[in-house]
């Protein structure tokens, strides 16, 4: 009975836990199938076996707890001065978010590249689309994109990372298909202007949202209400932004 117990009082911990990880990332998923080619779809559902964009859109974050994927850590973020473009930036030896999409487009490619690989990389990229558009996840190598900055959110300990992985969207309280259909409201034109540029302009553009959000709390300050009211439009952007993007990317690779 007390193990029980414990186990149910442990649960909603480890629900709630990554939601950008999760609910982020499903958003981006949903959102990208609803507007995929024909040619994609078909190529995604034999690499995918039928799974959705949405379900394979966390494996990326699902790896990390075996240490044989532990090279792939630094491919979810990209750390360098705010006032620098990335491609004048100085790179990681370990690697990031960009040269990560680039890798595993070339591999996604390349003929050669056997099925397992594909496949495996596909899962990659369909997430590492996702983590480009999170801002904090271009940001300074400083403070670890925003991992030492401590902040409060509704009383609690949390940090200027954590509120846009996670508490921004676990208080909106919707599910990653509600929220997916809200932002999939979009027209031709929308989408195209949305879908233009390249990696280099997308991870850009985030790096200067961060930029912004570094200004948006002190440390120690008590985060709520008001910082939803105000930066849940920047956050809901940046999601639709990511799945129209990553249909774009997933649509030049298999048309």
């Amino acid at each position: 009975m007390r193990k029980t117990l414990l186990l149910f009082l442990l649960v909603p911990f480890f629900v709630s836990a990554n939601y950008w990880g999760k609910t982020g990332h499903r958003v981006t998923g949903h959102i990208a199938e609803n507007h995929l080619t024909g040619k994609a779809k078909r190529a995604l559902k034999d690499l995918l076996d039928g799974h959705s964009l949405a379900f394979a859109s966390t494996f990326a974050d699902e790896i990390k707890a075996d240490r044989s994927f532990s090279k792939f850590f630094s491919w979810h973020f990209v750390n360098y001065p705010l006032d620098v473009r990335y491609e004048d930036s100085k790179k990681s030896k370990f690697g990031d978010v960009v040269m990560g999409i680039e890798e595993c487009i070339r591999i996604i490619k390349d003929k050669k590249s056997s099925r397992e690989d594909r496949v495996f990389y596909l899962k990659m990229l369909i997430h590492l689309i996702g983590d480009l558009h999170q801002p904090m996840h271009a940001s300074r190598v400083e403070d670890k994109g925003g991992n030492d900055i401590q902040v409060q959110w509704f009383g609690e300990g949390t940090n200027l990372h954590r509120i846009w992985d996670k508490n921004l969207i676990l208080s909106y309280g919707m599910t990653y298909t509600e929220l997916a259909d809200e932002l999939d409201q979009v027209s031709r034109k929308e989408r195209k202007k949305i879908q233009e540029g390249t990696i280099y302009d997308w991870v850009q553009e985030s790096h200067e949202i961060c930029g912004e959000i570094y200004g948006s709390a002190e440390i120690g300050e008590k985060l709520g209400y008001q910082y939803s009211y105000k930066y849940n439009k920047v956050l809901f952007s940046q999601l639709q932004k990511g799945g129209l993007r990553l249909a774009k990317v997933l649509n030049d690779l298999f048309d």
